[in-house]
Formats: C-alpha cells, sequence, structure tokens
C-alpha cells in the first residue's frame, strides 16, 4: 500500500503558506536527511556526536598524562609552543597527523602545569603561522604585549555546583539583559564576582526570573559588545575564571533566575593569529572560500554550514556550553544574516514569497534546526531564542510542526515601532489603533519575546528611550521636588510605553540593565575615538539608589509591574482581547484573564467616567502610573472599588459599562473580584 505523504502542521495550520509547500517541506527533509547523514559514523544521537570538545583540544587522560589534538587538514605542520618551551618550536611538542586531517601528540603528566601559556605554529605549503587552537577553553590576553594565547587550566579543586537540578520558570518568561563588564559603575571592566554578588540581588529583587548575558565567548576587541568571536569555546578571560562564571550560574538558579546566553553563531571575527580565520593556512577551512567568505556589512567571516565539520564544531559548542557551565539557553545573534544568502541586507519582506524566492541558505537553516533538536535534547527545559527581523515562518515552531524548532523569536519591530512614534510624531498624534496593532501582530503559532528596548538602542550614536524623551533635562532636572514639564512627560510616557508592551506578551518580555530606571545616555565602549574611556562602558547605578532623584519612581514602578505580570500564571497564554480603542481620544483598553488594561495617551485630555465595555462585576485598581510612588501626580484614588453599570443594549453580549477617571498621559489595571456566593434560599 502506498504511503501517504504527511503535511506538515505549519502547512496544514496557514493556508497561506501552501504555494511554498515545496521549499519548506525542502528545507525540512534536508535538516532530516542531514542528521541521518551525521549519524552514519556511528553516533547514536545528536547528542552523542556533538562531543567535539571532548575530542579536540587540550584533555588530561586517566593516567594523568596530556592529549592534545586540532583539525586542520590543509597543515603540513603542527608543534606546540609556550613559556614551557621559551615560546620556541622544539621536536618533543610535535604533532603527528592522522586520518582525517587530526593533528595529535600526547605529553607526559609533567610537561604542561596549570596556568601556563600556548599556542600552536601550523606549517602549510608556502608559509607558518601563530594560531590558537580551535577548542580551545581558555584564552587570555596578555596586558604588555596585548596578543592572545591559549592557557593550561587545570586546577586542583573543580568547582561544585551548589545547585544540581534547575528548571527555568518560563510562564512568563521575563529576561533582564546584561553585559558583565559594564555591569558595574566603576570606570573600568566589571568581573563574574562583581556581578554575582553586586547585581544579582539588584535583578531578583526586580522580579525578573531570567538573566541573558552577552559576551561570554572569547573576542579580541572589547568594543564589539561581544559579537566578533574569536574563541567559541573560551569564556571571555576578561570578566575572570571560568569557576568565577559558574559561581555566577550557580548563585543565579540558587535565586530562581534562569541563565541563557548570547551565542554567536552567525559569523566569526576576521583575526588569524586569534581566531578561525586560516587556521590551517587554507581560507575555507570553517568559512566560504568564495566571495561569500566575508559578511558585507560586519567586517567578519561567514561560517560555510554546508559542511559537515563545521555542523560538527558549532554543535559541540552548543553542547559544551549547556553541559560545562550549565547555561539554560541560547539567544542566537544574526540568525536573519544565517537564513539568506544575502545576510537579509537590503531586501524588504512584504509577503510570503519574499523568503521563498530561491534566497534561502537552507545549509544554515539545516543547522538552526538540528542545533534546536540537539538543545532541547539536552535539555528539555532549555531555553532558544531567535534574533530575527525577516519575520521567516516557522522560526519559532517545533521541529515535527516543520518548523526550526527556535521556543522564541524577538519582535524586533517593536523597539523600531517605538523609536519611529517617538522621532516622528507628536504626542496628538499616537494612535491606540496602531499601538495594539504593532503590539498584537504577530503568528498566533509561534511565541515571541517583546521589548521596548534593548543593547541595540542605547548604543552610540543612537538614544535610549529616556533620552529621547527627556535628553539634556536629565542633567539638570531628575530632583524629586523639580517639576520639570519635560521631565513629568518622559517619565510618564516611559512608564506607559513599558506597561503596553509588556502587558501585550505572547511569549516573553526583554529589559537592558538600567533602561527600567531610564539609565541616562548612551553605551559607548573604549576605543581609540573617545580615548579609550570607559566613562559610557557602564552603569551608574548610584542614580537609582539616591533618595533625591527622581530614577527611583521608575525602578518602582517597573519592580510593581513585573510583579504583576509574574503573579499570574502563564499570563502570556491568556488571549488579549479589545475592549476599547478610540483614535479621536488617544484611549485604548484591553483585558487579559481578570486583568483589565487601560490607557490614555491623550497629553492635555483627562476624562470623567470614561466608558468601557467589560464583563460585569467589582474592579479593584491594582497598578496606575499616575501613582506618587512611581512620579505621577496621585490624580487617582486607588482604594475606590468600580461596579460596573449594565446596559439593555449590551447585557445580551456580557458586558457592562466600567466608568473611569482617566488622567491625560496614565495607565491603569484593574482586577475583576471574584463574585461573593450568595445566601443559600430557604427551603420551601
Amino acid at each position: 500500500m502506498p504511503t501517504v505523504k504527511k503535511t506538515l502542521s505549519i502547512i496544514k495550520n496557514d493556508p497561506w503558506l501552501q504555494p511554498y509547500a515545496v521549499a519548506i517541506e525542502g528545507r525540512h527533509r534536508q535538516a532530516l536527511d542531514k542528521e541521518k547523514e551525521l549519524l552514519k559514523g556511528g553516533a547514536r544521537s545528536l547528542s552523542d556526536l556533538a562531543n567535539g570538545h571532548n575530542y579536540f583540544g587540550l584533555h588530561r587522560q586517566p593516567d594523568g598524562s596530556w592529549v592534545f589534538r586540532e583539525w586542520a587538514p590543509g597543515a603540513t605542520g603542527i608543534t606546540l609552543i609556550g613559556d614551557f618551551s621559551g615560546w620556541q618550536e622544539q621536536l618533543r611538542y610535535r604533532l603527528d597527523r592522522k586520518d582525517g586531517g587530526v593533528w595529535e601528540i600526547t605529553l607526559p603528566a609533567d610537561a604542561l602545569t596549570h596556568g601556563q601559556f600556548y599556542k600552536m605554529i601550523v606549517h602549510w605549503p608556502g608559509g607558518q603561522g601563530e594560531r590558537l587552537p580551535a577548542y580551545a577553553t581558555r584564552v587570555v590576553q596578555d596586558p604588555v604585549s596585548h596578543l592572545f594565547s591559549a592557557q593550561v587550566w587545570d586546577p586542583a579543586t573543580k568547582y561544585k555546583w551548589q545547585v544540581e537540578k534547575f528548571k527555568p520558570d518560563t510562564r512568563p518568561l521575563l529576561i533582564y539583559e546584561c553585559h558583565i563588564g559594564m555591569a558595574q559603575e566603576k570606570e573600568d571592566v566589571g568581573t563574574y564576582a562583581e556581578f554575582r554578588d553586586l547585581i544579582l540581588p539588584r535583578i531578583a529583587a526586580d522580579g525578573y526570573n531570567a538573566i541573558q548575558i552577552m559576551a561570554i565567548q572569547e573576542h579580541p576587541y572589547y568594543g564589539s559588545f561581544g559579537y566578533h568571536v574569536s574563541n567559541f569555546f573560551a569564556a571571555s578571560s576578561r570578566f575572570g575564571t571560568p569557576e568565577d562564571l559558574k559561581s555566577l550560574i550557580d548563585r543565579a538558579h540558587e535565586l530562581g533566575i534562569a541563565v541563557i546566553m548570547d551565542i554567536v553563531h552567525s559569523h566569526a571575527v576576521k583575526n588569524e593569529n586569534e581566531g578561525l580565520g586560516r587556521l590551517d593556512g587554507t581560507p575555507d577551512l570553517y568559512f566560504y572560500s568564495d566571495g561569500r567568505r566575508e559578511h558585507p556589512a560586519w567586517d567578519s567571516l561567514c561560517f560555510d554550514y554546508g559542511k559537515n565539520e563545521v555542523i560538527h564544531f558549532l554543535l559541540s559548542n552548543c553542547k559544551y556550553w549547556l553541559e560545562e557551565y550549565r547555561f539554560d539557553g541560547f539567544r542566537f545573534d544574526g540568525v536573519t544574516s544565517m537564513l539568506y544568502h544575502n545576510h537579509g541586507l537590503g531586501q524588504d519582506f512584504g509577503s510570503y514569497g519574499d523568503y521563498y524566492n530561491g534566497n534561502q541558505n537552507t545549509d544554515a537553516i539545516t543547522y538552526l534546526t538540528l542545533a534546536n533538536k540537539l538543545i532541547h535534547k539536552i535539555n528539555p527545559s532549555a531555553i532558544t531564542i531567535a534574533e530575527e527581523m525577516s519575520g521567516m515562518p516557522g522560526l519559532a515552531l517545533p521541529v515535527k510542526d516543520g518548523g526550526i524548532g527556535f521556543d522564541y523569536r524577538m519582535a524586533m519591530g517593536i523597539p523600531d515601532y517605538w523609536i519611529k512614534t517617538l522621532k516622528e510624531k507628536k504626542d496628538e498624534d499616537w494612535h491606540p489603533t496602531s499601538i495594539f496593532w504593532e503590539l498584537t501582530n504577530r503568528r498566533a503559532d509561534e511565541k515571541t519575546i517583546s521589548y521596548v528596548e534593548s543593547h541595540d538602542q542605547a548604543l552610540v550614536g543612537d538614544k535610549t528611550v529616556i533620552f529621547r524623551l527627556i535628553d539634556k533635562e536629565m542633567y539638570w532636572h531628575m530632583m524629586v521636588d523639580d517639576d520639570n514639564f519635560t521631565v513629568a512627560r518622559g517619565i510618564a510616557l516611559h512608564k506607559m510605553i513599558r506597561l503596553v508592551t509588556a502587558s501585550t506578551i505572547n511569549g516573553g518580555y526583554l529589559n537592558f540593565m538600567g533602561n527600567e530606571w531610564g539609565h541616562p545616555e548612551w553605551i559607548d565602549f573604549p576605543r581609540e575615538g573617545n580615548g579609550w574611556s570607559y566613562k559610557y562602558a557602564r552603569r551608574q547605578w548610584s542614580l537609582v539608589d539616591s533618595p533625591d532623584l527622581k530614577y527611583k519612581f521608575l525602578n518602582a514602578f517597573d519592580n510593581a509591574m513585573i510583579e504583576l505580570i509574574s503573579g499570574v500564571y502563564n499570563f502570556q497564554a491568556l488571549p488579549v482581547e479589545k475592549l476599547w480603542e478610540k483614535d479621536d481620544d488617544q484611549v485604548l483598553a484591553y483585558r487579559r484573564g481578570n486583568l483589565v488594561f487601560v490607557f490614555n495617551f491623550n497629553p492635555t485630555k483627562s476624562f470623567t467616567d470614561y466608558g468601557i465595555l467589560t464583563p460585569p462585576g467589582e474592579y479593584e485598581c491594582v497598578l496606575s502610573t499616575d501613582n506618587p510612588s512611581f512620579g505621577g501626580w496621585g490624580n487617582v484614588d486607588e482604594s475606590v472599588s468600580h461596579l460596573t453599570q449594565p446596559d439593555p443594549l449590551y447585557t445580551p453580549h456580557g458586558v457592562a459599562w466600567l466608568r473611569l477617571y482617566l488622567p491625560a498621559r496614565s495607565a491603569q489595571v484593574f482586577r475583576l473580584k471574584p463574585r461573593r456566593p450568595g445566601r443559600p434560599r430557604k427551603a420551601k
């Protein structure tokens, strides 16, 4: 009997994708076929396959000796050099060539000691050069020469984990995006230990249940924000030791905070002495060798995802960070660049046809699909997030349904919308219909991470939301007793923008550290253009800690907002039911569960007894942006309960009028009180 072809759920659930079924089914089949091909070598599963880090690189063997291996098929000779050899080539440190382009050396136990530095001298036809091992797990920069070397890392005492099993709380997922180096107030580079002791307690107190850490993988240039990676298996040594990072993650787990790593598999740094470029003298060991080799916009190298060795390297990298450091998942950077041969540059994605016009990089899609399968096999509770701006359907759908397997996708259009609104629209032109559509316009079957701004919007050359709202007035009028109009407007809109964004999520919410309380100015890492200054590569926590400044109001509001959202189990899964929108009044109202969110974006007009149709009952105010403790004016009496008023016209539809006082530029959240049981009737 002939087998009946099963239609993938992604196509079945979206009829508009039917014309592109061949392309979608083809990429799905390619991923499954590639998995079978990779497992032909004897591995029983992807997890069994993804162990390159346990084979390549430097390892202690059970008998105490050392073994070092490198994959370098284009090399004609490899020798280890280091402080153990006076940085000179010596015969005893020369590797032997094995099958498949693998080079290997075994050394006695006393040949290397913990803390020593080393590199490789790689010879190839017509040349040679110093290289760092592709699988180096510790790379350190010399403070004098500024050159990077691998470091033997074999401490006598291994890190002992305090939390053996941790399961992230993702209902809803509330992410605090952060950077270890710039997390401190000092004009210097912060450390893992300082972050653990000083910043994690703040995040826990703020109510966020996940941190997303940038710049973990080693990178030669600090100012790259960690996105030009050189050593994919090495935790950046500029922040401390591997044990320090493990202690940070362990402490986060003790506080109930998941730790997501910002992983970069979309490209690699061009540096050859520090990175993977021409490691064995050839241009195409890990990357393309033709015009696709260099990224046209990022000044970096593009992986050749069609090579099994590259897939093996990157899959092993995912497994390494999950198992060695116990990260709870990954935010994959630059996914759009991976999905398309043209990296999505200069292309509009206005229709489904734009995703399936032959521009798809199915090799990269195959890798991402297998990576998601692997990650969720190793840790079923792991979190994977795609930073992707084109909106390709299926990105955050399970692989079995024809998707690429991410749990979430970044809602990158939302911050763009807010910046565009702030730059181009007058306050009286903020239309609730536009705001609501932008915040809820998403694929029903894919979860997103909504956010007002991430680190991207805070970089030098741009402005944070608070700085667009208040600008230079922040320098002079943030004292508690200063009633500056610009500051008052900025604080009011800052709260409203965050509340309307966070309360409409269908997956998770993200905030970049310090932005919740309106950290002033921009982010600018030390560079030649600013005299290598750290002035703007830090967080000024003293501002929010000061009782005399208004930053504390924004922080208090963010705490209350996060507490409200996290206090509703599975908040992100509740339907967002629009109750009212009127552009003339600039009023928006919607319901989630027993919570009703009401916004008056009108800059000048307050409304008395404004009617909104809601389920009938008694409502209590549980959050008001106008509360004085949040920097508001206290025009709302939050102690008053509101009883709905029936209307014969709407009673058959199960709604009644909720009449409210709505101050200008304010938002309120109301909770429907449970009905009190009535008195039992007397028996007749």
